[in-house]
């Protein structure tokens, strides 16, 4: 029994030491386990916070590339329609060359051949003002080639009198054919010279001309057209160059079907024939061949080609005779 106690007051002499020792260690190793999760903590706020920043850096980052790439896409975009835009405008622009250039070309060509119309010499290049002296030229040619007759009244079949001195084939006597008679069809066709007016249109029984027409044209012009069968146009009325104006007949005093086509400049007669074959090529023909015209007065006025002066010629006015078909 004192065994017994004396071991336990042995042991508990031995055993406070060590429970003072444990305890001492239990204490540091709890303020070191404190240190360490207040450590741990801190680390791991650290690493919250460093990944919260990179987390925001890797935001920012990538929206700045998203905005390059926007931008870069935009400007390439914008770039892409600007070299579109330039390669539409090249193209349009060669094409409006190309264009030009077949317009000059034709232009060229439509000179070369209006000087040919002209009957001039064929330029080797054509310059500006050779362009506008061509215009000019055919402008003023037109004028007259519009306004004094010219070229055939119908599609006859020939020419069966000729202008002047003949026996008439119903009179049988010698006397002035102031026309030529074109042999013809009935209702042939018969077509205005030139522009100008109808003086008269109908039937006109004291010249023995039967169905008559008479246009007045410029400077003076006039033309007849006889025998008619059909009378297309009225007195006073306007008509242009080439205008159907009635058809080819046998009325009047005539010994068969055929048109009488006359020229006149004011009251005289002149020969329908050098009127015929006037055009825009032998323009100047005319002038020269026809005498009995001041053409030399028109100078004043226009510059016409080799405009000569012919004698003067007397003569009265006159009407419509029955010796003038």
């Amino acid at each position: 029994m004192v065994f017994f106690v004396l071991m336990a007051g042995i042991s508990v002499f031995v055993s406070n030491p060590l429970l003072l020792i444990a305890n001492d260690d239990l204490e540091t190793l709890t303020i070191d386990h404190q240190q360490l999760s207040a450590e741990y903590e801190q680390m791991v706020g650290s690493q919250q916070y460093y990944k919260s920043q990179l987390d925001q850096l890797t935001s920012s980052y990538r929206l700045e590339i998203d905005q390059l790439s926007n931008n870069y896409q935009s400007e390439l975009s914008e770039l892409t329609s600007s070299l579109s835009a330039l390669e539409m405008e090249k193209t349009a622009l060669e094409q409006e060359n190309m264009r030009i250039g077949a317009v000059n070309q034709s232009l060229d060509q439509n000179f070369f051949g209006l000087e040919s119309l002209l009957g001039l010499p064929v330029s080797e290049d054509i310059s500006e003002e050779r362009a506008q002296e061509l215009k000019v030229m055919a402008s003023q040619r037109m004028f007259f080639l519009n306004g004094i007759p010219n070229g055939k009244p119908i599609d006859a079949i020939r020419i069966t009198d000729g202008f002047g001195r003949r026996i008439h084939p119903v009179l049988k006597k010698r006397q002035m054919h102031n026309g030529i008679d074109f042999k013809a069809h009935i209702g042939t066709p018969v077509y205005a010279t030139a522009d100008g007016v109808v003086e008269f249109a109908g039937f006109h029984k004291a010249s023995g001309f039967g169905k008559l027409i008479i246009l007045q044209h410029n400077l003076g012009f006039k033309t007849y057209f006889a025998h008619l069968n059909k009378i297309k146009v009225r007195s006073r009325t306007f008509v242009r160059k080439g205008q159907l104006i009635g058809y080819s007949g046998n009325t009047g005093v005539s010994t068969g079907p055929h048109l009488h086509y006359e020229v006149r400049h004011v009251y005289s007669p002149l020969n329908p024939v050098p009127f015929l074959d006037w055009n825009m090529t032998d323009f100047d023909t005319l002038f020269s061949e026809v005498k009995d015209v001041k053409w030399a007065s028109l100078q004043d006025m226009y510059p016409l080609n080799q405009i000569k002066s012919s004698p003067e010629q007397q003569s009265s006015p006159r009407e419509i005779s029955s010796a003038e078909r």
